[in-house]
């Protein structure tokens, strides 16, 4: 029942009610709705909570919390990959039944903090992913990371701690090592947005070089430190003769 009810709290749909709810309350507040604010809050929360669970899908009271990690790839990319990885961050940190140690909460998190700033990087890049690059990008904040996630905490934490597999390390290690081989593949993707605008960089930088030379554009003309002394000399005695 408290398992119920902390995932009916947690939820998204919850949350979206909730906000709207506060901003008509907020609204109350400073005299704007008088009496009727209490049953315009109810009516905000309702329609934010519907909004809320027809995009971000609504709270499921049966089944297991990790149930809720099924996102699809629709609409623009960089959305989808949002609402997946708020999913599984919220998930992750809210850890059911404690069946992530410390380590691997972090690691998750991390995970996603990289992804988080791979697709900021993306949108403000002037390089672009190749179509293959892409794909992998979108699939592993929305099906990847999520699936891996969802299988693990499947198995018991007994089992997944302890009981070796097939490839001679446990559950707990083997999604360890998925989290990594993740990583590094987002750190390569990083890594080549970086490196073509730093080619842009480069070519922009040689335009510039061509157009002007090698030339300062900031320095001030060299100056002859030799003067002509006789040239001094008569201004000087121009000035003699004025006064």
């Amino acid at each position: 029942m408290i398992d119920k009810l902390q995932r009916f709290l947690t939820s998204p749909a919850n949350w979206c009610g909730l906000g709207l709810a506060t901003i008509v309350l907020m609204l109350q507040v400073f005299g704007l709705l008088g009496l009727a604010g209490l049953g315009v809050a109810a009516t905000g929360y309702a329609a934010g909570f519907a909004a809320g669970g027809l995009w971000l899908g609504f709270p499921k009271l049966s089944g297991t919390p990790w149930d809720d990690l099924e996102f699809t790839d629709e609409g623009d990319a960089r959305e989808a990959m949002g609402r997946a990885l708020g999913g599984v961050r919220g998930l992750v940190n809210y850890n059911p039944e404690k069946r992530l140690p410390a380590s691997l909460q972090s690691k998750v998190i991390e995970l996603c903090t990289a992804l988080e700033g791979l697709l900021a990087q993306w949108e403000r890049s002037k390089g672009s992913l190749s179509l293959q690059e892409s794909f992998h990008a979108r699939h592993i904040a929305i099906s990847y990371l999520p699936d891996a996630l969802k299988t693990y905490l499947s198995i018991p934490v007994q089992y997944a701690t302890t009981r070796v597999l097939e490839n001679g390390k446990t559950a707990q290690d083997t999604f360890r090592d998925t989290l990594t081989e993740l990583e590094v593949k987002v750190k390569q993707l990083g890594d080549d947005l970086a490196s073509q605008d730093a080619h842009a960089f480069l070519v922009h930088s040689r335009f510039l070089q061509d157009k002007f030379g090698t030339t300062n554009l900031l320095e001030a003309p060299a100056m002859d430190a030799t003067l002509d002394l006789s040239a001094l000399n008569r201004i000087q005695e121009t000035q003699d003769v004025k006064r």
